[in-house]
């Protein structure tokens, strides 16, 4: 196993993935040390999986929820406890195989060489990808860097990404939203606000069959919905800091 970091950890929120998170943890861990498992109020039984996991893994960590709250309160909880640990950055990454835990030390690297940073990862499709999937989130990319004046989110839902901690619990606190599916992209447009660079990088995503083991939880209207809300919100915000951000363009150096 690779040797543990004092500063960066992988974050992984699950909540009922079925039986095919033991493989994405066991994956997370052959790749980095350490990995913090957040368990969302599953109901699946994937959480007495992981715990007995964690027992034979100094290197494995399992914080169970007792009711599911969603992603981004998951989230919040392993990185205020991180950063009480001492951590100062997390990578977060799905708990049902969709994301490539083989790039894990790449994108620590990029952040370890940039640690202001946010590193996002730009989703490569396999052909298996719902196309609507894949066409619907170009719309909130689009709001996305329209509410960021350009500053270059490659992918503002792609989840597999390293968070520099501080200023994400920050901007968390503040906030009572960004607590279930809306908070990937929420939180990339406001760490922009803050002035947090996004450095993008590709990484491939693989959307699993039913036979596969692919779970998924996505609903369609309910979760557009969400978005549309969350745009709307943010959209007031751009507005009201349109001044900051235009004066923050204007004085970014050219190459």
């Amino acid at each position: 196993m690779p040797p543990r970091s004092p500063t960066r950890l992988v974050l992984i929120p699950s909540y009922n993935p079925g039986p095919r998170v033991v493989d994405t943890v066991r994956a997370a861990r052959a790749q980095w040390t350490p990995v913090w498992v957040v368990v969302d109020g599953s109901t699946d039984g994937t959480a007495d999986s992981l715990q007995a996991l964690a027992a034979a893994d100094e290197g494995l960590r399992v914080i169970v929820l007792p009711e599911n709250r969603g992603k981004g309160a998951a989230v919040l909880e392993g990185i205020t406890q991180a950063a009480a640990a001492g951590y100062t950055h997390a990578l977060t990454m799905d708990s049902d195989g969709q994301h490539p835990a083989a790039l894990i030390p790449a994108f620590m690297a990029a952040s370890q060489a940039e640690p202001g940073a946010m590193v996002l990862g730009k989703p490569v499709f396999g052909p298996e990808a719902p196309a609507l999937r894949v066409k619907g989130r170009e719309v909130s990319n689009g709001w996305a860097n329209l509410e960021t004046l350009w500053m270059g989110i490659g992918d503002s839902l792609y989840g597999f990404r390293v968070y520099p901690i501080a200023p994400l619990a920050r901007i968390m606190r503040r906030n009572r939203f960004m607590r279930r599916f809306d908070f990937d992209p929420e939180a990339v447009v406001r760490l922009c606000w803050a002035g947090v660079r996004p450095l993008n990088l590709d990484a491939p995503v693989r959307y699993l069959s039913a036979e596969e083991g692919g779970v998924s939880h996505f609903k369609y209207l309910r979760d557009n919905a969400l978005l549309t809300w969350m745009h709307a919100r943010l959209f007031l915000g751009f507005v009201l800091r349109l001044p900051l951000l235009v004066w923050r363009r204007l004085s970014e150096p050219t190459s």
